[in-house]
């Protein structure tokens, strides 16, 4: 299993890791340098009593170069150095392990080609939801679909799919916006016809007409919903644990003694950056609320050009007793905490299984890539939440915010929203039961690379 540096992409496969070995299959997990040095700065990194070997080989820059910075040169490297690196790391390994499968992620698909070179057959894990899988798939093979793009009130109609807006749609099939990522994409999309499986993190009953869409192109088996087994209600079997930043885990106590579903969960995942009228808006929507908050400001990293928004002078002070403020924290032991009443997100892929499975409904604050469409299908497809919309100065107003608050809170809605939420909650648990859609996947996966009969649905 491979893949680069980067939580959203290392936590999903790592995950799906945990669930091959629990099945008897013996898993390398190889990722970049990146991964070592943060895990070994931020002493996270544990592996007692696990059988998930850890590799790590070069990306080819340095551990001080600034890859979301140079975001062009660092995927060339990718593209280049770090898979001729792969190759050496495999061809080390396989001295002494025949490999049934490689792994790739989505966004690194010329790692299958590193799979060819050795003879081994490949899988891609996709780490966004399967209507992303679709809307990259259909942009690149039938772009007759999307000729409305230069109209701001354009509309895209898709097999299987609601009618997408503009803004609905992901960041990256916009190349005036994105040129290198739409190229990434593009690869993405010609890599298909290279790899033998393509394996969804989703879950088949959330995206139920998307992946029946796709059956007849290049099918997509859900095996999710890839979260922590915390939050499915199981026990971790494999005590494997990689996280690049420091939790901090007192707002757990903080939450102890807030009273149930009163809390507003504030989180914007690793990379987001706020700018300081999106912090100065949060901050005031936040306080006219009047509602307890927990909200995780994480700073950029160290050596980071990105310039960070601070909080408004006085306003820890002021929200004192109301509000707590972290750096980090465990959001899945924070998403199921009885005292949290919504999650104000940016919408990324993990964050949004993670708040379904919790059963948590959302307050949808999307920015840009894939989402954009994630906060299209929370609000309107599996209605758990509302979406923040943006002003005029491409900014949400503090009214905004209040407003949103309020009505997943104690608006007329509220109860619904809840109510749906806690079915879509149910619907994800059950997938990856004896019986259910993901687990027959999985399973039909492992009888496949152990070239055994598949099982019946």
């Amino acid at each position: 299993m491979v893949t680069a540096a980067m939580q959203g992409h290392l936590n999903p496969m790592l995950r799906f890791a945990k669930r091959l070995v629990s099945n008897g299959v013996h898993v390398t997990l190889a990722t970049t340098e990146l991964a070592r040095q943060r895990m070994l700065k931020h002493n996270t990194f544990t592996s007692q009593n696990t059988t998930i070997q850890l590799e790590f080989f070069s990306d080819g820059l340095s551990l001080e170069f600034d890859r979301e910075k140079n975001l062009e040169l660092f995927v060339e490297s990718l593209r280049t150095t770090a898979s001729k690196n792969l190759s050496d790391l495999v061809t080390n390994l396989a001295k002494d392990n025949k490999f049934s499968c490689m792994i790739v992620n989505g966004f690194m698909p010329w790692w299958a080609d590193v799979a060819a070179e050795h003879g081994i057959p490949a899988a891609m894990l996709w780490n966004q939801a399967s209507a992303i899988y679709s809307i990259y798939y259909h942009y690149f093979k039938h772009p007759d679909l999307f000729l409305d793009l230069e109209n701001p009130k354009g509309v895209v109609q898709l097999p299987g799919m609601p009618l997408l807006k503009i803004e609905d749609l992901p960041s990256f099939i916009f190349p005036t916006k994105n040129a290198c990522m739409t190229k990434l994409v593009s690869e993405f999309v010609q890599y298909l016809d290279k790899v033998k499986w393509v394996l969804g993190v989703s879950v088949y009953e959330l995206e139920k007409e998307i992946v029946k869409s796709m059956a007849s192109l290049t099918p997509i088996r859900p095996i999710g919903p890839l979260v922590s087994s915390i939050l499915l209600g199981k026990e971790e079997t494999v005590p494997l644990k990689v996280d690049m930043w420091n939790a901090e885990d007192y707002c757990i106590e903080w939450l102890n003694n807030q009273p149930p579903s009163s809390v507003i969960y504030v989180s914007f995942g690793s990379m987001k950056v706020l700018s300081q009228k999106q912090m100065d808006n949060i901050a005031i929507g936040l306080k006219k609320s009047n509602k307890p908050f927990l909200w995780v400001v994480k700073p950029p990293e160290k050596g980071s050009e990105r310039k960070a928004g601070e909080l408004p002078l006085g306003f820890l002070e002021e929200t004192e007793g109301i509000g707590l403020v972290v750096s980090w924290c465990s959001q899945e032991k924070v998403l199921m905490h009885q005292a949290v009443a919504c999650f104000m997100t940016h919408c990324g892929w993990n964050s949004t299984l993670e708040t379904v499975v919790a059963g948590v409904p959302v307050i949808a604050y999307p920015e840009w890539t894939d989402q954009l469409t994630n906060a299209k299908l929370l609000t309107d497809v599996f209605k758990v939440g509302v979406r923040i919309r943006n002003g005029e100065d491409g900014v949400a107003g503090a009214e905004e915010v209040e407003r949103c608050i309020v009505e997943v809170i104690d608006g007329p809605r509220a109860a619904e929203i809840k109510k749906r939420a806690m079915e879509l909650k149910e619907a994800a648990k059950k997938a990856v039961e004896d019986g259910g859609s993901s687990e027959h996947n999985f399973n039909q996966f492992i009888d496949e690379i152990a070239r055994k009969p598949c099982r019946a649905l």
